[in-house]
């Protein structure tokens, strides 16, 4: 059975509100140390002119850069500070599309994996690093590939 972590909720999910959510977290988690992990994307790492993406790179570029900044600055405390990057998400159980169901074949094909990652593809590397105490500072791909390059 899967362990039940703790969770902080935020609200904006951009480098904005990192500042805000960064010192919300790090006062929850300095007495006992702990984990944080950001949401990132592949795109800030693998731009595609298939898929406009400068918006997210500016905020998602943002947070991985943070990410590996933090992760140094909180070590010595006893917090972890990672992140996921996903590729493009599909369905969730929820059975509701992150994307028009006439894109889901584009999408799936920009993955060398030939799928759109699922949202327990992303719950499952959280886990993956919650689990792994030794790992600080990691941007986990989560993206079928799209972070290795592109078949043709």
């Amino acid at each position: 059975m899967a362990r039940r972590l703790p969770a902080l909720r935020i609200g904006r999910p951009d480098s904005r509100g990192l500042p805000h959510h960064r010192r919300q977290a790090v006062h929850r988690l300095k007495h006992d140390g702990g984990h944080l992990v950001t949401i990132t994307t592949s795109l800030v790492d693998n731009a595609d002119a298939r898929v406009p993406s400068v918006l997210a790179s500016l905020t998602k570029g943002g947070l991985q850069s943070a990410t590996k900044s933090l992760a140094i600055e909180y070590a010595t405390r006893g917090i972890r500070v990672n992140a996921v990057s996903p590729g493009t998400k599909g369905r969730g159980q929820g059975n509701t599309p992150m994307h028009p169901q006439e894109t889901h074949q584009t999408l799936a094909a920009l993955h060398p994996i030939g799928r759109m990652g699922e949202p327990s593809d992303i719950t499952d590397a959280i886990l993956f690093l919650e689990n792994a105490p030794f790992i600080t500072g990691e941007i986990l791909h989560v993206d079928g590939g799209m972070s290795a390059g592109h078949r043709s």
